[in-house]
C-alpha cells in the first residue's frame, strides 16, 4: 500500500500590516483552482501558550490597548515593542513553551487530510522581537531555529513600515523599523527562508506560488506554474 504524502507546511511572517492575511487568502484560493485541499493555523490561536494571560500582562503592566487597530480607529498596544530586559527575558521564557506546543502542532499538520498546511505567523515572528544585535540572543534564536520543526516553504512578507503602519496602526513607526530589520536579519541566519518584497498584490503573489510550486507533485507544480505566467506584469 502507497503512502500517503505528508502535508506541504508553509509559514507566513511579517511585520504588521504587511499583507500576510492578503498573501494566505490569495494561495489558499489557488491552491483550491490547483485541487489541492489546504487548512490554516494563526500561531497566536492555535499555538502560542498563556496567550490570554500574555495580553492582560500586556495591559495591565505596561498600559497598552488590546484588540486589533484599523485606519478609522488605530489603537496604542504594548507588548512586543517593550524593549525592557524583565520584558525580554520573560519573552524568552514564554518563546520555550511556544517551541513545543509548535512542535506538537506540526507534526499535527502533517499527519492531516490537507495538501498544504498553512501557518499564518510562526515563531520565527516571535524571534523578530527579540534585540538580535546581542550575541546571547542570537546564540538563543539559532539554538530555538535548529529546535523547533521548520516549514517546507517559510515567507517574510516585506514591506515599507510607513505603509503597513497605516494599514494596522497598531505599534509606533520606530518599533516597525526595528520589527523589519530583524526579520531581514532572520534571513541572514537562515538563508533558505523566501523574502518577498514589497510589490503589488498580484506581483507577490507571484513569488508566493513560485517559491511554493517546487514543492508540489508534478501535475500541481505545472498548474501553478502555469498561473504565475498568467498573472505576472
Amino acid at each position: 500500500m502507497k503512502a500517503r504524502r505528508q502535508a506541504i507546511v508553509v509559514s507566513f511572517s511579517g511585520i504588521d500590516g504587511a499583507g500576510k492575511s492578503t498573501q494566505i487568502e490569495m494561495l489558499r484560493t489557488s491552491l483550491t483552482e490547483a485541487g489541492l485541499g489546504s487548512s490554516l493555523l494563526t500561531f497566536w490561536d492555535d499555538v502560542a501558550m498563556f496567550s490570554g494571560l500574555r495580553e492582560f500582562c500586556g495591559h495591565l503592566v505596561f498600559g497598552g490597548d488590546k484588540g486589533v487597530g484599523s485606519p478609522d480607529k488605530p489603537i496604542n498596544r504594548r507588548d512586543k515593542n517593550v524593549t525592557s530586559w524583565p520584558a525580554m527575558v520573560m519573552r524568552l521564557f514564554f518563546y520555550l513553551f511556544d517551541a513545543t506546543s509548535l512542535s506538537f502542532q506540526v507534526a499535527k499538520a502533517k499527519r492531516s487530510n490537507a495538501d498544504v498546511v498553512i501557518f499564518d505567523r510562526y515563531i520565527y515572528d516571535e524571534f523578530a522581537n527579540l534585540p538580535l544585535e546581542h550575541r546571547l540572543v542570537r546564540s538563543y534564536v539559532r539554538t530555538m531555529m535548529k529546535l523547533v520543526p521548520k516549514p517546507d516553504v517559510v515567507y517574510i512578507i516585506d514591506a515599507d513600515p510607513s505603509q503597513a503602519r497605516l494599514r494596522k496602526p497598531e505599534y509606533p513607526y520606530e518599533f516597525l523599523q526595528r520589527n523589519r530589520a530583524s526579520y531581514l536579519e532572520l534571513k541572514k541566519i537562515d538563508e533558505s527562508m523566501t523574502i518577498i518584497a514589497p510589490s503589488s498584490m498580484i506581483e507577490a503573489h507571484s513569488n508566493v506560488i513560485a517559491a511554493l510550486g517546487e514543492k508540489l507533485p508534478e501535475q500541481q507544480h505545472k498548474f501553478f506554474s502555469n498561473i504565475k505566467a498568467f498573472i505576472e506584469p
